[in-house]
């Protein structure tokens, strides 16, 4: 049996990762493609099914997206979409998942599936559905940022008040460093009208990721919730009047790149000291160290996609005395490991301080 369930469990990555490559292309068509032949095969796949309710999302079908949730709800375990009662029809009182000695499903698999579907109840203007289906993801989730987040957006469109903005903070306070979850802080006290919240959460979520400006344009699944909270926070400011701040460029590529000196030139301080005070006990071990240090800054610089475009412009802005200091200062500590001697720890000492206070001068 083992040997049988590998290649199965291999084929559906595979269908899963050519859908998500297709939807990052636009290409949602081909993408549900993919998820429907999967599906054919393992009709209770909750991640297929699942990608497959974004995808209709970002395609703009809701109704599709909607079957597609409900059917992932209903194979990870989760409770059927609710409806309001009919005229004259008392509402059930308790639901099943609260009943004394029920323990609900594992929410791994089940909180996605219940955001699509809110998601997908709110395209369709089913306001009383979707904010149950964000009740239901809150009580599932109370220390899962995402679910957290999500559940804020879905109640601020579909019934707002201080369940959602008591789930917005709650997001906030669990990933205080996505800006995602200051996204949706904002989106839900502007349709408060809290407005001064609103802009200071915009900024903070500005400041956290500089890209947020453009993620109307985003395409694909992956980042299907943060182009959905900027278009409509865009929209409401609009509607309110409200200057909502636009990152500029040129200075957003100068912070990034002058946080990248500071953090590899006091990287190279602490190192350099360290060193140093090694040195005399145990030279072989302060040398190796050095090795460390150096090995450190490389994980810094392990993605040069996000500094190398605006390193050149930068310099030419100003950035060239320290961008050649902590350049310095890592060559000079990589001097030091191989040959030792007090003249390379000297030298990446001062470079480094020289680095860090003028990259800090060039704010």
């Amino acid at each position: 049996m083992p040997s049988d369930a590998a290649p199965d469990q291999s084929a559906a990555d595979g269908y899963l990762q050519r859908a998500h490559l297709l939807a990052e292309l636009g290409r949602y068509d081909e993408g549900i493609g993919e998820l429907t032949a999967l599906i054919a095969t393992e009709p209770a796949h909750v991640p297929a099914l699942t990608m497959l309710a974004r995808m209709h999302l970002a395609a703009d079908r809701p109704s599709e997206a909607l079957a597609a949730a409900e059917a992932a709800v209903t194979a990870a375990g989760g409770p059927p979409a609710p409806e309001p009662p009919a005229v004259g029809t008392p509402a059930a009182e308790t639901p099943a998942s609260d009943t004394p000695g029920t323990v609900p499903p594992a929410t791994g698999e089940v909180v996605p599936a219940l955001v699509a579907r809110g998601f997908a109840l709110l395209d369709l203007e089913r306001w009383k559905p979707a904010a149950a289906t964000a009740d239901e993801i809150l009580a599932r989730a109370p220390g899962d940022a995402y679910a957290q987040r999500s559940a804020a957006a879905v109640l601020s469109a579909s019934r707002n008040g201080q369940a959602a903005l008591d789930a917005a903070w709650r997001g906030v306070e669990l990933s205080p460093d996505e800006p995602e979850a200051h996204l949706v802080l904002g989106l839900v006290a502007v349709r408060l009208q809290l407005f001064d919240l609103a802009e200071r959460a915009y900024r903070e979520a500005l400041r956290l990721d500089p890209g947020l400006g453009e993620a109307g344009q985003d395409m694909g699944v992956a980042r299907l919730e943060r182009r959905r909270y900027a278009e409509t926070l865009e929209h409401l400011t609009a509607m309110a009047d409200l200057p909502v701040a636009r990152p500029d460029p040129v200075r957003t590529v100068d912070a990034g790149i002058r946080r990248l000196l500071l953090s590899v030139a006091g990287l190279s301080l602490i190192a350099s000291v360290l060193v140093a005070a090694l040195a005399p006990a145990s030279p072989g071990a302060s040398r190796l160290f050095a090795v460390l240090a150096v090995a450190g800054v490389a994980v810094l610089l392990r993605r040069p996609a996000t500094w190398q475009p605006g390193l050149r412009e930068a310099m030419s802005r100003g950035l060239v005395v320290p961008v050649y200091a902590a350049a310095a200062a890592v060559v000079l500590l990589l001097v030091y490991a191989l040959v030792g001697g007090p003249l390379p720890l000297v030298g990446a000492i001062t470079a480094s301080v020289v680095a860090g206070f003028t990259a800090f001068a060039r704010r």
